[in-house]
């Protein structure tokens, strides 16, 4: 079977639809849906069935999108591996990172790799774990995050190695009666407004599990993605909120833990399977772990 078609057809696997795979790979749908036509005389089965009026893969199919990611991953790999005998690790990675990581970690990953012959894309995407598998269609390495009492992230034909843990904490106005606590227990808010995250992400995922655990269901008043507006409007009195500790920067705001339970989220790196294989994303994995260490300590 021919490797480009075998490429065509992963293409489909990631982005659902002939049309978003031949923009991807700048081909018209027609020349696309031929080589997968193709690819399917050269499998000796059908590889794709209609599905109203577009299609989708046969069980056949997906099974060769299996052996397709490790056809595609081992060219690639060999490919980097014979430009490394010209020198170190080389090449482009594309990084997409949730907004708040890339605050914490990118400036120091691209010192890192400063003096290396590997260059990062950087790519900032704020979507819930949930897109990660959408997401590797574009990008060869996903930071994201989710909370820690979530089940762990997974996804078939996706990679998925744990990076470092921060704790929630409870910010609030230093004027606040409960500011002068060392910490605070979430029945001590039961009437406060909340200011959170829209739902799916880690940080509200956080405050639901806090609340199933003390039994106080907590009053959101407004949703807001943007961890400096937060910030603002809990320093004006317009509520409380749990925000990631190392995004927690505004000097009109206190920092308390929240009593009697563990909250925080966990940061991940996905890829493609295999993908760590690969010269420069092994190098740009290794930056992630050496950052997230220095984070912790």
């Amino acid at each position: 079977m021919d490797a480009t078609r075998l490429r065509i057809l992963r293409e489909l696997a990631d982005r659902g639809t002939v049309g978003a795979t031949a923009l991807a790979l700048s081909m018209t749908p027609s020349a696309v849906s031929q080589q997968l036509k193709i690819l399917g005389r050269e499998a000796g089965v059908s590889l794709l069935e209609p599905d109203g009026r577009t299609l989708r893969l046969t069980d056949a199919g997906r099974a060769l999108v299996l052996r397709a990611d490790d056809v595609v991953a081992a060219l690639d790999r060999a490919a980097e591996e014979m430009a490394s005998y010209r020198g170190s690790p080389r090449g482009k990675v594309r990084v997409a990172f949730f907004p708040s990581g890339a605050a914490l970690l990118l400036p120091g990953v691209l010192t890192a790799l400063k003096n290396s012959d590997v260059d990062i894309d950087a790519y900032d995407v704020d979507k819930p774990a949930s897109a990660v598998p959408g997401l590797l269609a574009d990008h060869d390495v996903i930071l994201t995050h989710r909370d820690e009492r979530g089940a762990e992230t997974s996804f078939p034909r996706v990679s998925v190695q744990p990076l470092m843990r921060e704790p929630i904490d409870l910010v609030l106005r230093p004027d606040h009666p409960l500011a002068e606590q060392d910490s605070v227990r979430l029945e001590q808010l039961a009437d406060e407004n909340w200011i959170s995250v829209r739902g799916g992400f880690p940080v509200d995922d956080v405050l639901l599990s806090v609340a199933s655990v003390t039994g106080v269901q907590p009053r959101v008043a407004h949703r807001i993605n943007d961890f400096r507006v937060i910030e603002e409007l809990v320093a004006a009195g317009h509520g409380v909120a749990l925000m990631p500790r190392y995004a927690i920067t505004h000097p009109g705001v206190s920092r308390k833990p929240v009593a009697g339970v563990r909250a925080a989220r966990v940061y991940e790196l996905a890829t493609r399977l295999h993908a760590n294989r690969s010269p420069a994303v092994g190098v740009v994995l290794d930056a992630f772990r050496d950052v997230a260490r220095a984070v912790g300590e």
